[in-house]
Parts: C-alpha cells; sequence; structure tokens
C-alpha cells in the first residue's frame, strides 16, 4: 500500500511532491508531517475536554474534528472531496457519492444511538461496533488527506465518552494495521480491526 494517494487532481499536491498545498507553503515532507502531529495531540485534549453529555457523535461532530484541527494549515480542512481516490490497490468511496454514502453511515450510527448504549454492555459488542464503523468510514475517505488520523480520533472520543481509554495500537505492527485497513476497504471486511481493537480496549 503506497503512502501518496492517487488523484485525479494532482495538483493537489506540490509538484514532484507528496505534500499537500498548505497555507504556510511548505514543501518539507518530515516538517509538515511534525506540524500535522502536534495539531492533532492539540485536537486530542481539546475534544477530548469537550465532552459532556450532550455529545452527538453525527456527521456534523466528524467534520469538526477535521476542520478544528487543521483548519490553521489547511484550506480544505472539513470538506469533502468531490474527486475519486484510491490508494495503492485499495479504491475509496467515488466522490460523486461521498455525501450521500456520509449520510447513511450517520443515519445507521444515530439508530445505534452513536454507540452510548453500549457502555453497559460486553467489552467485544463495543469493540465490534467500532470496527464496523471505523471500517465504514475508512472505506469512505472523505476528506482530501488526513482520514485516518480524523477518524482514528473519532473512534477514540467514542471509546471516551464511553468510559474507555483511546485505543491502544502498540500491540500491533504498522502493517497489521494497514492489513486491517485493506481488507476493511476492499473486502469490506472488519474482522482483523476488531480483533485489533479488541485488545487495545481498556478501560
Amino acid at each position: 500500500m503506497t503512502s501518496k494517494y492517487q488523484l485525479v487532481n494532482s495538483k493537489f499536491y506540490y509538484k514532484d511532491s507528496d505534500v499537500s498545498r498548505n497555507k504556510f507553503n511548505i514543501k518539507d515532507t518530515q516538517t509538515i508531517h511534525e506540524i500535522e502531529k502536534e495539531l492533532l495531540e492539540e485536537a486530542y485534549a481539546i475534544f477530548f475536554n469537550e465532552l459532556n453529555e450532550d455529545t452527538r457523535f453525527n456527521e456534523e461532530y466528524f467534520i469538526s474534528l477535521h476542520k478544528r484541527t487543521f483548519e490553521s494549515l489547511y484550506d480544505w480542512a472539513g470538506l469533502y472531496r468531490d474527486f475519486n481516490m484510491a490508494k495503492g490497490e485499495s479504491r475509496f468511496c467515488q466522490g460523486e457519492f461521498i455525501k450521500n454514502s456520509s449520510q447513511k453511515i450517520f443515519a445507521e450510527l444515530a439508530n445505534d444511538n452513536y454507540l452510548k448504549d453500549y457502555a453497559t454492555k460486553p467489552k467485544s459488542e463495543f469493540a465490534k461496533k467500532l470496527a464496523y464503523y471505523k471500517c465504514e468510514l475508512n472505506a469512505l475517505h472523505p476528506f482530501y488527506e488526513l482520514n485516518g488520523r480524523v477518524t482514528r480520533m473519532f473512534i477514540d472520543m467514542i471509546a471516551a465518552y464511553n468510559g474507555y481509554q483511546f485505543i491502544d495500537y502498540s500491540h500491533i505492527t504498522s502493517n497489521e494495521y494497514i492489513d486491517a485497513a485493506i481488507e476493511c476497504v476492499q473486502f469490506a471486511d472488519s474482522t482483523m480491526l476488531e480483533e485489533i481493537i479488541l485488545q487495545g480496549l481498556h478501560q
């Protein structure tokens, strides 16, 4: 699985680079990744502190995670893409279907009461639901970039709301995580991810 997206519109990146065009015209990969990491760490603290009994993990909340985390760096933060996107052999939801597909996912999540009823259920059931929605959002891949990190934060906030710690992925390798993500996108199979989340879910 390659690190660079195969985009229809290559102007999204700087020429001969895998760095997305940004507000500061930064073209160095390491620098931009360090900034993204810092912004994400700050966002985790902010959104965790904002969790309360009225928090609804709906589409608006999901979009706000992306927008508020990265809007200081990217003009496209919080905006759904309108073009097709692939990564290696994995092809994500076609751009023209992003909005409708997103609405269906979040309608289903709303019917599950945003998983708020799962605090009293066995951890295995909660992990299965988390894996399912993480897979759905991974396959959707609605934003221009930083989909995986925002989806992970979204799932972590649901876990935290229900009395769990943020999911610990230290027990697996990056290749194992990538394999689980590929299973999700290519085969709509969340089994591998479910096991990963179950092992990393602690109260």
